[in-house]
Protein backbone atom coordinates (compact mmCIF):
# COMPACT_ATOMS: atom_id res chain seq x y z
CA UNK A 1 0.00 0.00 0.00
CA UNK A 2 1.38 3.30 -0.98
CA UNK A 3 1.77 6.55 1.52
CA UNK A 4 -1.21 8.08 -0.04
CA UNK A 5 -3.66 4.86 0.06
CA UNK A 6 -2.71 4.99 3.76
CA UNK A 7 -3.57 7.99 4.23
CA UNK A 8 -6.73 8.09 2.55
CA UNK A 9 -7.73 5.02 4.36
CA UNK A 10 -6.75 6.18 7.48
CA UNK A 11 -9.19 9.47 6.73
CA UNK A 12 -11.98 7.07 5.92
CA UNK A 13 -11.86 5.23 8.81
CA UNK A 14 -11.62 8.33 10.88
CA UNK A 15 -14.11 9.73 8.75
CA UNK A 16 -16.42 6.61 9.71
CA UNK A 17 -16.05 7.24 13.41
CA UNK A 18 -17.23 10.94 12.58
CA UNK A 19 -20.03 10.76 10.49
CA UNK A 20 -22.11 7.72 12.20
CA UNK A 21 -21.61 9.77 15.50
CA UNK A 22 -22.34 13.12 14.35
CA UNK A 23 -23.82 12.75 10.22
CA UNK A 24 -22.88 14.99 7.77
CA UNK A 25 -23.51 18.32 9.46
CA UNK A 26 -22.39 17.96 12.70
CA UNK A 27 -19.37 16.18 11.27
CA UNK A 28 -15.81 18.18 11.50
CA UNK A 29 -13.48 18.16 8.81
CA UNK A 30 -10.52 19.28 11.14
CA UNK A 31 -11.44 16.25 13.66
CA UNK A 32 -11.49 14.02 11.25
CA UNK A 33 -7.84 15.07 10.10
CA UNK A 34 -6.65 14.83 13.46
CA UNK A 35 -7.63 11.83 14.39
CA UNK A 36 -6.71 10.54 11.21
CA UNK A 37 -2.63 12.28 11.17
CA UNK A 38 -3.82 13.76 8.37
CA UNK A 39 -3.72 17.46 6.66
CA UNK A 40 -6.62 19.14 6.41
CA UNK A 41 -5.99 20.30 2.91
CA UNK A 42 -5.28 16.46 1.71
CA UNK A 43 -9.37 14.98 2.51
CA UNK A 44 -10.22 17.94 0.20
CA UNK A 45 -7.65 16.74 -2.33
CA UNK A 46 -9.12 13.02 -2.10
CA UNK A 47 -12.72 14.32 -1.76
CA UNK A 48 -13.06 17.40 -2.49
CA UNK A 49 -15.61 18.81 0.06
CA UNK A 50 -17.24 16.84 3.41
CA UNK A 51 -20.35 15.42 1.37
CA UNK A 52 -17.55 14.12 -1.14
CA UNK A 53 -15.91 12.46 1.74
CA UNK A 54 -19.47 11.04 3.37
CA UNK A 55 -20.38 9.77 -0.13
CA UNK A 56 -16.82 8.13 0.09
CA UNK A 57 -17.54 6.18 3.25
CA UNK A 58 -21.35 5.67 2.53
CA UNK A 59 -20.02 3.70 -0.77
CA UNK A 60 -17.15 1.86 1.04
CA UNK A 61 -19.62 0.20 3.39
CA UNK A 62 -22.85 -0.50 1.41
CA UNK A 63 -20.39 -2.10 -0.68
CA UNK A 64 -19.14 -3.91 2.30
CA UNK A 65 -22.89 -5.04 3.08
CA UNK A 66 -23.50 -6.06 -0.22
CA UNK A 67 -20.42 -8.35 -0.43
CA UNK A 68 -20.83 -9.88 2.79
CA UNK A 69 -24.34 -10.55 2.80
CA UNK A 70 -25.37 -12.05 -0.09
CA UNK A 71 -29.00 -11.86 -1.16
CA UNK A 72 -30.83 -14.84 -1.01
CA UNK A 73 -34.31 -14.27 -2.48
CA UNK A 74 -35.23 -17.70 -2.16
CA UNK A 75 -34.36 -17.78 1.42
CA UNK A 76 -35.46 -14.46 3.39
CA UNK A 77 -35.51 -15.20 6.47
CA UNK A 78 -31.56 -16.34 6.95
CA UNK A 79 -31.22 -13.11 4.73
CA UNK A 80 -32.95 -11.22 7.06
CA UNK A 81 -30.51 -13.47 10.19
CA UNK A 82 -27.28 -12.58 8.45
CA UNK A 83 -28.12 -8.80 8.05
CA UNK A 84 -28.98 -8.86 11.72
CA UNK A 85 -25.66 -10.65 12.28
CA UNK A 86 -23.42 -7.88 10.22
CA UNK A 87 -25.75 -5.13 11.76
CA UNK A 88 -24.54 -6.57 15.10
CA UNK A 89 -20.82 -6.06 14.53
CA UNK A 90 -20.81 -3.20 12.30
CA UNK A 91 -23.13 -1.00 14.12
CA UNK A 92 -22.02 2.44 12.06
CA UNK A 93 -23.16 0.88 9.10
CA UNK A 94 -26.85 1.87 10.57
CA UNK A 95 -26.19 4.91 12.10
CA UNK A 96 -24.42 5.62 8.67
CA UNK A 97 -27.75 4.84 6.60
CA UNK A 98 -29.64 6.53 9.28
CA UNK A 99 -27.32 9.94 8.53
CA UNK A 100 -27.74 9.85 5.15
CA UNK A 101 -31.52 9.01 5.47
CA UNK A 102 -32.17 12.06 7.78
CA UNK A 103 -29.61 14.50 6.34
CA UNK A 104 -30.23 13.45 2.37
CA UNK A 105 -33.96 12.84 2.68
CA UNK A 106 -33.52 8.85 0.76
CA UNK A 107 -32.85 5.72 2.89
CA UNK A 108 -29.71 4.19 0.97
CA UNK A 109 -31.12 1.26 -0.14
CA UNK A 110 -33.34 3.48 -2.42
CA UNK A 111 -30.74 5.73 -3.53
CA UNK A 112 -30.10 4.68 -6.81
CA UNK A 113 -26.71 7.12 -6.58
CA UNK A 114 -25.50 5.04 -4.15
CA UNK A 115 -27.00 1.55 -4.39
CA UNK A 116 -26.87 1.20 -7.63
CA UNK A 117 -27.86 -1.63 -9.44
CA UNK A 118 -27.90 -3.69 -6.53
CA UNK A 119 -31.74 -2.31 -5.40
CA UNK A 120 -32.64 -3.19 -8.51
CA UNK A 121 -31.36 -6.42 -9.05
CA UNK A 122 -32.61 -7.23 -5.55
CA UNK A 123 -36.02 -6.35 -6.41
CA UNK A 124 -36.12 -8.56 -9.62
CA UNK A 125 -34.76 -11.34 -8.16
CA UNK A 126 -37.54 -11.53 -5.75
CA UNK A 127 -39.84 -10.91 -8.08
CA UNK A 128 -38.35 -13.85 -10.15
CA UNK A 129 -38.79 -16.38 -7.10
CA UNK A 130 -42.06 -14.89 -6.45
CA UNK A 131 -43.03 -16.24 -10.58
CA UNK A 132 -41.24 -19.42 -9.33
CA UNK A 133 -43.43 -20.36 -7.05
CA UNK A 134 -46.34 -19.18 -8.91
CA UNK A 135 -46.65 -15.77 -8.43
CA UNK A 136 -46.79 -16.46 -4.66
CA UNK A 137 -49.58 -14.55 -2.67
CA UNK A 138 -48.34 -11.23 -0.29
CA UNK A 139 -46.46 -8.65 -1.14
CA UNK A 140 -44.88 -6.88 -3.93
CA UNK A 141 -41.29 -7.49 -4.09
CA UNK A 142 -40.42 -3.61 -3.66
CA UNK A 143 -42.59 -3.93 -0.65
CA UNK A 144 -41.32 -7.06 0.67
CA UNK A 145 -37.71 -5.86 0.62
CA UNK A 146 -38.37 -3.02 2.77
CA UNK A 147 -40.00 -4.85 5.27
CA UNK A 148 -37.63 -7.52 5.11
CA UNK A 149 -34.88 -4.94 6.23
CA UNK A 150 -36.87 -3.19 8.39
CA UNK A 151 -37.58 -6.39 10.27
CA UNK A 152 -33.96 -6.90 10.22
CA UNK A 153 -32.66 -3.87 11.95
CA UNK A 154 -35.22 -3.99 14.75
CA UNK A 155 -33.17 -4.28 17.49
CA UNK A 156 -30.78 -1.62 16.31
CA UNK A 157 -30.57 1.59 18.59
CA UNK A 158 -30.81 3.68 15.51
CA UNK A 159 -34.25 1.87 15.18
CA UNK A 160 -37.02 4.44 16.65
CA UNK A 161 -39.75 1.97 17.36
CA UNK A 162 -36.87 -0.38 19.45
CA UNK A 163 -37.74 -0.20 23.52
CA UNK A 164 -35.00 0.55 25.63
CA UNK A 165 -34.85 -2.84 27.44
CA UNK A 166 -34.56 -4.58 24.33
CA UNK A 167 -31.51 -2.76 23.02
CA UNK A 168 -29.75 -2.91 25.90
CA UNK A 169 -25.97 -4.21 26.65
CA UNK A 170 -27.74 -7.68 28.23
CA UNK A 171 -30.05 -8.62 25.20
CA UNK A 172 -29.86 -11.76 23.67
CA UNK A 173 -28.52 -11.75 20.14
CA UNK A 174 -29.80 -15.03 19.53
CA UNK A 175 -33.13 -14.73 21.09
CA UNK A 176 -33.48 -11.53 18.86
CA UNK A 177 -31.86 -13.29 15.76
CA UNK A 178 -34.52 -16.16 15.91
CA UNK A 179 -37.39 -13.43 16.42
CA UNK A 180 -36.11 -11.58 13.32
CA UNK A 181 -35.92 -14.73 11.22
CA UNK A 182 -39.29 -15.95 12.01
CA UNK A 183 -40.84 -12.39 11.55
CA UNK A 184 -39.63 -12.65 8.16
CA UNK A 185 -41.46 -16.26 7.59
CA UNK A 186 -44.53 -15.58 8.68
CA UNK A 187 -44.27 -12.21 6.45
CA UNK A 188 -44.17 -14.50 3.80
Amino acid sequence: MSRAEATKARILRAATEEFAAYGIAGARVDRIAKVAAANKNLIYVYFCNKDGLFDAVIDAHVGRGLAMVPFTPDDLPDYAGRLFDFYEKHPEVLRLATWHRLERGTAVERDPAVAGPARSDKLASLEAVQKERGGTPGFPPATLLTLVLAIASAWSPTNAASMPATTSPGANPAHCRNAIMEAVRRLL
